[in-house]
């Protein structure tokens, strides 16, 4: 399962949205995950859903893959909507079963946190499938040029965030292995009571610290015998270059958030 996590990966593909400047796709996704909460009613969230299945279909990820990947947030997705259920007290009483009591209000509100939680995945994950880790390094690092007059380390900041969402695939690849040593000396992770699951987890996490630091240390190795000594004096082989492509998308997703606005309860 967590060989198939999305987040963070790259996927190589010929697409407009591959296609895109960094910068654009980075300004997007902040804007969207602003966006997302103008929505407050079915057609404003069947508004958002159509704005993501589009950029979706337009980045030509193979639902498969896409399928493959969702299926642990799925799970997130379905507590959300049960913590919305059993917690929220107001409207219609529905149902009532002894102290399980669900409301309409609940219902609402379960319905649309979860699709909310779930676009929000979807288009932040869409960054990494489809931008390297160059060129979200290059796109954060231009973006907050403005902050090296105050001596701001921005190129340091940007490549910690890259490395940072690189990294992540690379972790749950190394938990997926050390839980395959586990269980093959006879660790339980899936059955038995609960606190004998948490006991099982926490020898996962001394070697999991272990492998990552090792990892760092590699790659801080690998950067200083390219000569790395940071962005200071450092020119690029790749310039970042504005489309009418990027102003398009743009200008859809303020389209799409002035439609928000008037389509609001």
């Amino acid at each position: 399962m967590m060989e198939k996590m999305i987040f963070g990966r790259y996927v190589p593909a010929d697409s407009i949205i591959h296609k895109m400047d960094p910068r654009s796709k980075l300004l997007i996704i902040f804007l969207f995950v602003c966006v997302i909460f103008l929505a407050n009613n079915a057609l404003t969230y069947a508004l958002i859903g159509i704005y993501t299945f589009l950029m979706l279909g337009l980045s030509r990820i193979p639902v498969r893959f896409l399928y493959g990947g969702l299926k642990p947030v799925i799970w997130l997705v379905l507590f959300t909507l049960v913590l919305q259920l059993f917690f929220t007290k107001e409207g219609t009483l529905l149902f009532e079963l002894g102290p399980i009591k669900i409301y309409e209000e609940g219902v609402r509100q379960g319905i649309f946190i979860s699709f909310r939680f779930f676009f929000l995945i979807l288009m932040t994950s869409l960054l990494t499938l489809t931008t390297t880790p160059i060129e979200i390094t290059d796109g954060i690092e231009t973006l907050l040029h403005p902050l090296n007059k105050i001596r701001f380390p921005v190129h340091e900041m940007a490549l910690m965030m890259s490395i940072s969402l690189r990294f992540i695939p690379t972790l749950m690849q190394e938990t997926d292995k050390i839980m395959k040593a586990q269980i093959a000396r006879g660790v339980e992770f899936a059955s038995g009571p609960f606190k004998e699951r948490i006991k099982a987890v926490i020898p996962l996490l001394i070697p999991l610290f272990v492998s990552s630091f090792k990892r760092a240390e590699e790659l801080a190795i690998a950067m200083e015998a390219r000569g790395y000594r940071g962005g200071e004096g450092r020119t690029k082989y790749r310039e970042l270059s504005w489309k009418n492509a990027d102003s398009l998308q743009l200008g859809l997703l303020v389209i799409v958030t002035i439609l928000l606005i008037l389509l609001r309860s």
